[in-house]
């Protein structure tokens, strides 16, 4: 019985064998360890989660970030748990939302944003990475080959000027402007436009958005330092300008035709 059991298989065989059964292993342990983040999906329209995948989410696994927190992924909490300000436009699955209230501030479509941690984000040495430029430090500087925005007046999608360029917060990681604060008009307070928002117009001395209106500068989401970011901040400020780009005037989201 021996012989013949040995004369049926060879050592080629068994490696090829032994190679099918690694590589199934290897694919599942791919897709599972792929849907840490995201998963698991939602139903619509009853947000009812979907079980059939359970068997490619992976157990949860605690991961030691740098700063000596630890995270855990897959994470109980997910998006769906958030009061999202939406309603569906028609009941069938895959239909549209629109915003309900506000849809500036209603993190819908283009003002969507994720609910990332309210912290700063640091560099390697332990400091803010975004920061205005009276906390930089006096390594950091606006050449003078360049437009210097700060004074500049800051003019809507309207051409209503919501502020005055007070000062430009700069990334110490990247070295480059992250942000204006803009010292609104009429108000004790200011705001951030992120610089992808801005357009510098040297020749005019001034600042261009056409994502939002002059009016709307004053909603846009207020931090709470003058001498830091937050992540979570930054998610709120960049969202409320991109909200603009659809919602800051109804023709804006009306249709093309």
């Amino acid at each position: 019985m021996k012989g013949e059991i040995m004369g049926i298989f060879d050592v080629a065989q068994i490696a090829i064998w032994l190679f099918w059964i690694f590589f199934a292993y290897l694919i599942l342990y791919l897709r599972r360890e792929d849907r840490r983040e995201g998963y698991p999906l939602f139903q619509e329209p009853e947000n009812r989660q979907k079980g059939d995948d359970w068997y490619f989410i992976p157990p949860p696994k605690t991961f030691r970030l740098a700063n000596g927190e630890t995270v855990e992924a897959p994470r109980k909490e997910n998006d769906n748990a958030r009061d999202h300000k939406m309603k569906k436009v028609e009941p069938w699955p895959g239909a549209p939302f629109e915003p309900v209230g506000d849809p500036m501030t209603a993190a819908v479509g283009p003002g969507a944003y994720a609910e990332r941690k309210n912290v700063p984000e640091f560099t390697l040495h332990g400091q803010p990475v975004i920061v205005p430029m009276r906390a930089a430090g006096a390594g950091f500087f606006i050449p003078g080959e360049d437009p210097d925005p700060r004074g500049m007046s800051v003019i809507g999608a309207d051409g209503v000027t919501a502020g005055t360029v007070k000062d430009v917060w700069i990334d110490r990681s990247e070295v480059i402007i992250r942000y204006l604060e803009v010292a609104l008009n009429g108000m004790a307070r200011s705001v951030l436009l992120p610089m992808t928002f801005a357009t510098v117009n040297g020749r005019r001395k001034r600042i261009e958005v056409s994502a939002i209106l002059g009016g709307q500068f004053a909603g846009v989401p207020a931090l709470a330092s003058d001498q830091q970011i937050t992540k979570l901040e930054e998610d709120k400020v960049t969202a409320y300008f991109g909200a603009g780009t659809l919602y800051a005037t109804r023709d804006r989201s009306e249709s093309l035709l």
